[in-house]
């Protein structure tokens, strides 16, 4: 049974221990150490293990099994010798805020609304929390108010081991059946929650809580978070980006998110004027085809296939192109967009051929993919424009 010395005190960097053993393991690549005590927090409770060196050698993983704390490091050392570690405080410190954090905001996502934290992942750059019911932005923002007044008033985490009995009278948060003694970690009126990890003395040291999301997930709602100084990170780089597109935009930084609506609204009407453009020149390309088809003496002449072949266009405008040309002739009427280095996009319709049919020997012949109905299919297909022209030729 390992010593957990981050329980006695979670700000402990760094500490010495006996080496109880040190043995090869094939499937982790390394050597697993076991001491008698160690400040190191094992992966577990929804969070990675701590970083740090044993005796200057960086301890790359820490699992626990059965209370024996199992440190993984490339180099042996030597069974019953006293060693000394560190900890990389602040990562652990980082954690801690996130971790705290988490618990107020769960806390108080139950008390509110009585939705249950049904997952939780504390990563190296964000935390995500997994609620079983949906949560508005006004409501996250309504919890991130109240949880950063919890950081305010500075309050005592308190760390209880409550008997069996007292944790049968006990109403507290926990996300699976637990056996053996149970750790309870208690934000004094904001929440009391079953739990393994490290956690602040007081909430002050959490600093700033930050939602900065929250999506749709499995019938309920994902929340994303960040504390402390991932908080004041995350600020920075969304300061900088709000500059630097307030600086593209002459745009004041407060009225960015305006001005990139205006920008939206120009680039949509250029888009539309673009796409009426490319409808009236595929209209124009389409007459000319037809016009040179064997026999023809108007646009209406009776053709066998007509292909367009574009290195880019709008899709709307090709299909427009397909749907009008399929009806005024009986052959095939197509559109390729791209080029022979790439490949091509392509989309075909007639009112004769079954083009669902037809796609089986296509694909064959240049490794193409997509689908469709009996009258219109699209695609992608691979060969020079040169090999197609011929294909249908042939057909």
């Amino acid at each position: 049974m390992t010593e957990k010395l981050y329980y006695q005190d979670s700000h402990l960097k760094e500490f010495t221990a006996q080496v109880i053993s040190c043995e090869w393991d094939e499937k982790q690549g390394s050597y697993g150490v076991v001491l008698d005590r160690t400040v190191f927090f094992p992966e577990g409770g929804g969070q990675y293990a701590d970083a740090g060196v044993l005796e200057g050698i960086t301890v790359e993983d820490v699992q626990e099994k059965e209370d024996v704390i199992t440190h993984y490091i490339k180099e042996p050392l030597k069974e019953g010798a006293m060693i000394s570690g560190q900890i990389d405080y602040s990562e652990r410190f980082s954690k801690m805020q996130q971790h705290t954090g988490e618990h107020i905001v769960s806390g108080l996502v139950s008390r509110h609304f009585g939705y249950n934290n049904v997952g939780f992942h504390l990563g190296k750059e964000l935390v995500t929390m997994d609620f079983n019911g949906s949560l508005t932005r006004e409501q996250l923002r309504m919890i991130e108010q109240e949880a950063n007044e919890a950081v305010v008033a500075n309050i005592p985490v308190q760390v209880d081991y409550p008997s069996k009995a007292e944790l049968e009278k006990l109403d507290y948060r926990s996300k699976k059946e637990l056996a053996g003694q149970v750790r309870i970690v208690t934000v004094p009126g904001y929440d009391v929650c079953a739990c393994c990890a490290p956690h602040v003395v007081l909430t002050g040291e959490i600093g700033i809580i930050r939602l900065v999301d929250g999506t749709k997930y499995k019938g309920g709602t994902r929340v994303t978070m960040v504390c402390g100084f991932r908080a004041l990170a995350d600020y920075y780089i969304k300061e900088e980006n709000i500059l630097d597109i307030s600086h593209q935009l002459s745009a004041k930084p407060y009225e960015v998110a305006e001005a990139v609506k205006r920008l939206q609204k120009e680039v949509q009407q250029e888009k539309d004027k673009l796409f009426r453009m490319e409808t009236r020149y595929l209209e124009l390309k389409r007459k000319e085809l037809t016009g040179r088809q064997p026999g023809s003496g108007s646009d209406n002449a009776e053709a066998e296939n007509i292909l367009l072949f574009e290195e880019e266009i709008d899709k709307n405008a090709a299909r427009r192109f397909v749907d009008t040309g399929m009806h005024e002739f009986p052959g095939i009427c197509g559109i390729f967009i791209g080029n022979d280095e790439k490949g091509y996009q392509y989309i075909l319709g007639s009112q004769n051929v079954n083009m669902r049919e037809f796609l089986k020997e296509f694909h064959k012949a240049f490794l193409g993919k997509g689908g469709g109905k009996a009258e219109m299919v699209q695609g992608t297909v691979s060969g020079s424009r040169l090999s197609l022209e011929n294909f249908f030729a042939t057909k």
